[in-house]
């Protein structure tokens, strides 16, 4: 059996006689952490930091003594690290946790190998190449990690992959286009990690990596908008606005039925960013600046009162 979550106690208790003693006993109990909890999280928090710090040092290992290297020096070392790091990636007396970590940082290595390669070679290749080549060969690490740290780094990889090709290669692609096609990507990637879950062969991603990847979606979306509607061609962005309004619309419902105030927050945020650079566009003489300083501190205080509103709504219905 799962975890009983808040959300879960919340319908409980609507539906049932517990009396406030009883919620806060399933509270300490299922709820709150303990001490098991925090040393787990201590543990894999310094794991990651020593990982971390590991990979950190092997580049500047090589940023410093470069010069000084032998070609097959540096591709021995940075293979043979990659090697070994696979190796105990796939050791199956470790922890499934730190397997994982260690896998996320075998990926990076990828990257490092590739990067060392061009260097050594001077291959001539775009900067794309390299983050596509990055991105392809650690696909399958990826399908097979199931790790949402390793998620978000190939998410990246992807999205720095396109900005780059259309900056390098595809320069006939519109910034409002590239815009658009980072907002669908990151978009689709959301809404992959949150339906994929519910038939229960996949694993739920944690809620900080949901919010990042919802947050770079609406900031493309944001960003997009804003440029397209003061400094562009409004026909441009009519793609843009008709999916970014589905979006959202499906974001704020979304965000109302697991009661989070990051996405009834962010969202309302944007349409105020996207409606007061409409203002702009229609004028930018004293007299709008104003009326937008205006409109943007009404709209900030309605989003914020809402959401004051909606938290006491949610403690309400959980006591």
């Amino acid at each position: 059996m799962n975890k009983i979550q808040r959300e879960d106690l919340s319908i409980v208790r609507q539906h049932s006689n517990l009396n406030e003693k009883e919620i806060e006993s399933i509270l300490e109990e299922s709820i709150y952490a303990k001490k098991d909890d925090w040393q787990k999280f201590l543990r894999l928090f310094f794991i990651v930091l020593g990982i971390g710090f590991t990979i950190a040092g092997i580049i500047f290992f090589f940023a410093y003594n470069w010069a000084d290297l032998n070609k097959f020096v540096k591709l021995g070392l940075t293979q043979g690290l990659l090697i070994v790091t696979t190796l105990f990636a796939i050791y199956p007396k470790l922890n499934t946790q730190l397997r994982k970590i260690i896998l996320t940082a075998a990926s990076v290595l990828v990257g490092v190998l590739f990067a060392v390669f061009g260097q050594i070679y001077q291959t001539g290749a775009n900067a794309y190449d390299f983050f596509l080549a990055w991105t392809l060969f650690i696909t399958l690490w990826v399908i097979v990690g199931n790790y949402a740290t390793l998620y978000l780094l190939y998410l990246a990889l992807i999205n720095t992959t396109l900005y780059l090709y259309a900056d390098q290669v595809a320069q006939d692609w519109s910034f409002i286009f590239l815009f658009t096609l980072l907002f669908l990507v990151n978009t689709t990637a959301l809404m992959a990690a949150i339906i994929l879950p519910q038939n229960k062969k996949h694993k739920i991603l944690p809620t900080w990596f949901l919010n990042i990847v919802a947050l770079a979606a609406i900031s493309f979306a944001t960003i997009a908008l804003a440029y397209g509607i003061v400094d562009g061609n409004l026909l441009s962005i009519l793609p843009l606005a008709v999916f970014v309004s589905i979006a959202y619309s499906v974001g704020i419902r979304y965000g109302l039925q697991i009661k989070s105030g990051f996405y009834l927050s962010a969202i309302p945020f944007s349409v105020i960013i996207i409606l007061s650079s409409l203002l702009f566009r229609i004028s930018d003489d004293e007299f709008m600046f104003f009326i937008n300083g205006l409109f943007i501190i009404g709209g900030v205080t309605l989003v914020v009162t809402n959401l004051i509103r909606l938290q006491k709504k949610w403690r309400k219905n959980e006591n």
